[in-house]
Formats: C-alpha cells, sequence, structure tokens
C-alpha cells in the first residue's frame, strides 16, 4: 500500500495498486479503474467481495482508503471530512498514481464523491459507475441507512455498541467481511466524518443535466433509501443508463458482485476506447 498528501490539508491518503509492481504497473497498457468504498468500510470491500479478482487482470486498479477509514488518515474535526476535500484526495492518488484519467466505481458514499469528482474535475474520468448513490442533500440520510440517533450511539458506546444496535434494526446479522470493515475504524474519526456527512448539500440537478461523463447508475431494489435517489440520477445526467439488481438493499447490494459485475462490465467494454 502506497500513499499520497492532499495538498489542502496534508491528510494522508493510503491507496493500493493492482497490479502491485511498480514496474508492471507503469508498463501495462491496461485503463486504469478507481474503486472507492462506502461509509465505515475500507478498500478492502473489493477484495472481500471479489471485485479484486474479477478486475485485476483487465484492468489496472486503484482502491483507496477514504480519509477517515482504513489506513488513510483520521482527522477528528468535522470539516476536516467536507465533500470537496474529499475529492481533493481522489486527484491526490490519481496524480500518485501517475493517472491522467481513470474509470470510476463508486459504492454509497463513495458514488457521491464520484459524482463530485465528475463535476470538479471530469477530465479525470472515463467513466462513472454508481452503486447505491445519491445527489441529494444527505441531513437524516444516515438515520434511514442505519438507525435513528445512530451516530449518537457510536460516539456514546463505541464501533461496539453501535454494530449491536443497527442489528436489531436489520432483519439479519451484517456478513463477517462488513462486520470486521467497520470494527477497523477509528470510531472518533468516524463521528466526526458521519456528522460533516450529515449537513452535505447535495449536487442540483443543473450540475448534474451539465455533466459529460458517461454514466451508470445501479442500485438494488430493497435499498429503500436510495432507489429514487438512483432514479434521478439516471433521468438527470444525459445519457445516464440505470440497473436495478432484483432482491437487494443497502447493504447487500455491494455483497452481490456477481450481479453487479454482470452490469458494469458490459458497461466498461463499451466504452474501452482510447
Amino acid at each position: 500500500m502506497t500513499e499520497a498528501i492532499n495538498p489542502v490539508d496534508g491528510t494522508r491518503i493510503a491507496f493500493s495498486l493492482y497490479p502491485n509492481d511498480t514496474s508492471e504497473w507503469a508498463a501495462s497498457g491496461a485503463p486504469a479503474l478507481m474503486l472507492v468504498h462506502g461509509s465505515a468500510l475500507s478498500s478492502a470491500t473489493w477484495r472481500t467481495f471479489g471485485y479484486l479478482k474479477a478486475l485485476r487482470d483487465r484492468y489496472r486498479l486503484i482502491l483507496p482508503d477514504l480519509r477517515g477509514h482504513g489506513r488513510s488518515g483520521t482527522p477528528h474535526e468535522e470539516d476536516a471530512y467536507a465533500m470537496d476535500v474529499i475529492v481533493a484526495d481522489l486527484v491526490a492518488v490519481l496524480d500518485a498514481a501517475g493517472v491522467a484519467r481513470a474509470h470510476y466505481l463508486g459504492y454509497s458514499v463513495g458514488a457521491r464523491a464520484g459524482l463530485s469528482l465528475a463535476v470538479a474535475a471530469p477530465e479525470r474520468l472515463r467513466t462513472l459507475m454508481l452503486l447505491g448513490g445519491s445527489a441529494r442533500p444527505q441531513h437524516g440520510a444516515l438515520d434511514r441507512l442505519f438507525f435513528p440517533g445512530c451516530v449518537d450511539v457510536l460516539a456514546r458506546d463505541g464501533m461496539d455498541g453501535f454494530l449491536a444496535e443497527w442489528e436489531k434494526h436489520r432483519d439479519g446479522p451484517l456478513d463477517p467481511g462488513t462486520r470486521a470493515a467497520f470494527q477497523a475504524n477509528d470510531s472518533e474519526a468516524l463521528v466526526a466524518y458521519f456528522r460533516r456527512s450529515d449537513r452535505e448539500p447535495g449536487i442540483d440537478d443543473a450540475t448534474l443535466a451539465a455533466l459529460d461523463v458517461p454514466t451508470l447508475a445501479v442500485v438494488g431494489s430493497e435499498d429503500h433509501l436510495r432507489v429514487e435517489d438512483t432514479r434521478a440520477i439516471s433521468r438527470t445526467v444525459p445519457g445516464a443508463r440505470l440497473a436495478i439488481l432484483r432482491g437487494f438493499d443497502h447493504a447487500t447490494t455491494v455483497a452481490a458482485a456477481p450481479e453487479v459485475l454482470s452490469v458494469l462490465e458490459p458497461f466498461l467494454a463499451a466504452h474501452a476506447g482510447p
């Protein structure tokens, strides 16, 4: 794992490259694909659920840990997690990897970060693939995604208390991969991130309608938090495609790698030109 430094505030952003031999990475003519995880997860998400194995032979993969997650820096100030700062993190990672333009797959907040990157620096993206994403204001989204008062529980009871309460509000227990990823986080940093995320204003329709990046929006049919948001993205971003995966909610969609890849890979193949 290597790292980039955000020039805005100096936060260290860890990321992995595949192939991980730097000479092989530099010599490869394969297109670059950045995969960005969701809230309280890490870049290990893509390995755990099989994306790395499925894609590494055809793409140069860039897997960052978002700030406050995984092996990246963990500032404890809320404003350190503003979306424009996160976008600067992603640009710094692309620069450090020596990649001018990349395909992009983001899940949940990773999808929201991808939309924001497409607005701020569309020249850095070849395609934009959104998994359970939203462009709308985020106030109250965490309470709907996890459970009411979730950030206060995390601040008071730590990650074990948060996970126990979340499981009470779910239909079943968390999968081991998701549980391990959540438990690896710095709880204080995650509280700051969650509180700042709750204040994110979103991206207005006029801005979305001006995007000129090939876009695929994917969502689970049972992801009641994001189905309508994803439909709205597909209606507003010019030429965007929509895929709804039957039977999956927000947490299980990213784990459904075969179903997700069945729609991602044809989209990538259709945009495989230079």
